[in-house]
């Protein structure tokens, strides 16, 4: 902790298109840092702002537009990154800092920063910030117990990928009082009205490939059209329906972007496919990864299917 201990100034940077597990590790530290006198500021490059279940997370008073951040900050914290490309234009600042720390639970990170606490063993990485702040001797209260079971129940899909030790920190962090049931509620089970059309018309374009490399995939496609109103969030959420068929093992949901499709993958124990989106220029983990690519529909069947056999 010796790197958090010397900084006078911090910014802390989530990744792109930020979920509640990136979010949750940047306000979580931000208290931290903040209730020893640092200078702490948390962002991440756009074009979408953090989920609208977390606007009043604790924490957030901490948060800082793109170009609010510092223009050389003693360090540079990147959290839920696995690669320094997730950071988009706001990767610049691990050049302008002094020193650069990378706290993240993926498999595929590439560390990229100065100081490596990656933990791929973690379901989440306000798992991993759990842990470094036991080590540190930081008490968890309720402040911090907020965004820490943000990450927690959003990277498990509220607990369908838990462990042990998961089990054990969601305990802990709901002994503190929070509300466990209306965290979870407003981040997995909230959704305005337009969800219900964009997920009818994406669920017809579903498709079933029973037979590929010894697994069946099934995917759907949503388009710029499909997307048009709806926030990042009502998007993915789509995968982790497409996933519920059972004569799969991989789930892809291919979703159309301005320059390009972002894909995201789901799978069942039977395949890694954190290893296919590696392969594809992406990352993530066994159960839960993606990655993006150009070209059009079949160009990018064509490539998962390829990767898969």
């Amino acid at each position: 902790m010796g790197l958090l201990e010397q900084a006078r100034t911090v910014t802390v940077l989530c990744h792109r298109a930020p979920d509640p597990d990136t979010v949750g590790s940047g306000l979580a530290l931000a208290i931290v840092l903040a209730r020893r006198g640092v200078d702490v500021r948390v962002s991440f490059d756009g074009p979408t702002g953090i989920p609208d279940s977390m606007r009043d997370m604790p924490g957030r008073e901490h948060l800082v537009p793109a170009d609010g951040v510092h223009e050389a900050a003693d360090l540079v914290v990147a959290v839920d990154c696995g690669g320094r490309e997730r950071l988009g234009s706001l990767a610049a600042c691990l050049d302008r800092a002094r020193s650069s720390l990378v706290i993240d639970h993926h498999l595929s990170n590439t560390r990229f920063g100065d100081v490596n606490v990656v933990d791929p063993s973690a379901v989440s990485t306000t798992a991993v910030l759990a842990d470094l702040f036991d080590d540190w001797g930081v008490p968890i209260d309720a402040e911090l117990a907020e965004p820490l079971y943000a990450g927690l129940v959003s990277d498990t899909g509220s607990f369908k990928w838990a462990t042990p030790a998961s089990h054990l920190l969601a305990h802990r962090l709901l002994a503190t009082g929070i509300d466990g049931s209306t965290i979870t509620r407003e981040l997995l089970d909230t959704h305005p009205f337009g969800w219900l059309p964009m997920l009818a018309a994406v669920l017809r374009s579903a498709r079933l490939l029973p037979y590929v490399g010894g697994h069946g995939l099934v995917y759907a496609v949503v388009t710029l059209d499909d997307a048009r109103h709806l926030r990042p969030a009502e998007v993915e959420s789509v995968v982790d329906i497409v996933r519920t068929v059972g004569d799969a093992d991989v789930a892809a949901v291919l979703k159309q972007t301005i320059d390009g499709w972002a894909v995201s993958l789901r799978s069942r124990a039977a395949v890694d496919v954190s290893r296919i989106a590696v392969a594809l220029g992406g990352g993530g983990h066994r159960h839960a990864a993606g990655y993006s690519c150009t070209g059009d529909v079949s160009d990018v069947l064509r490539a998962l299917v390829a990767r898969m056999a």
